[in-house]
């Protein structure tokens, strides 16, 4: 049986698939994470990389795949909200419409850190227009690298996060339906994931190749920014998301973390 992989396009989701583009028990299927969250729900997919907070508004529930995500432990990099006033005078935030649980978790910082309560639109993911529109912008990903030497103030989500809660911050991780992935699927998920971090130059310089930029600021991202571990810190932060997602309305109910097996 091939099983159908959603996959976020950016850079970070490499190392969890290097090994599998050539793997026939696994057809991939590249998009932003929110397009991977709408997939899943569709079964246009049957595992997919997701937005985490997607899992607490799934219709039918979901299960995890263990021990993988796609994770930070202080400044992620690239999940940024720049913005053209100081953070408790923003009124009007445009957020990226490739986002799902960044545009969540600034909610809840911006609320519990900077007292701001601001206007929320959804924009696509471009600065100067986003700037255009709004005070203050959410970018994440890959367009992200582009603008990381913008003269707009930013501030980190994922540092953000970690001052705030002092744990890991986890934005997504594999999900699907129950029966979907048998136990040779997992271990070869978690194989990959082992692979991609052993070959992290080769894909930072084939991602510069692609894309241009510099491979050093890749391989560093890679390394040291974002890590790729569901481990019990990581579980813990994700725990504490949802509860205060659901503390601020965000989803309808804390869920309960049911894994692969």
């Amino acid at each position: 049986m091939t099983v159908g992989l959603g996959v976020v396009s950016f850079l970070n989701s490499r190392p969890l698939v290097y090994s599998l583009q050539k793997d026939i028990r696994f057809n991939l299927n590249y998009s932003v994470p929110s397009r991977c969250a709408l997939d899943l729900q569709a079964r246009a997919v049957d595992v997919g990389l997701i937005p985490s907070i997607e899992y607490a508004r799934a219709i039918n529930p979901y299960q995890i795949v263990p021990g993988l995500a796609i994770a930070a432990s202080g400044p992620v990099l690239t999940v940024r909200l720049y913005h053209a006033t100081p953070l408790d005078d923003v009124r009007r935030v445009a957020l990226d419409t490739s986002s799902r649980t960044s545009a969540s978790l600034i909610k809840i910082l911006l609320r519990e850190r900077y007292g701001a309560d601001p206007v929320w639109v959804d924009a696509a993911p471009h600065l100067p227009a986003m700037i255009e529109i709004a005070d203050a912008a959410l970018l994440i990903g890959d367009p992200v690298f582009g603008e990381l030497n913008s003269e707009l103030p930013s501030i980190d989500l994922a540092a953000e996060w970690k001052e705030h809660t002092g744990l890991p911050f986890v934005f997504a991780f594999w999900a699907g339906y129950a029966g979907t992935l048998d136990g040779d699927g997992i271990d070869a998920l978690q194989a990959a994931k082992d692979a991609g971090v052993a070959h992290v130059d080769e894909i930072a310089l084939a991602y510069a190749a692609e894309k241009g930029g510099d491979p050093a600021l890749y391989r560093r991202y890679l390394s040291k920014h974002i890590h790729f571990s569901l481990g019990e810190g990581e579980i813990e932060g994700l725990r504490l998301f949802y509860a205060k997602a659901y503390q601020h309305d965000l989803i309808d109910s804390v869920p309960h973390l049911d894994f692969f097996s």
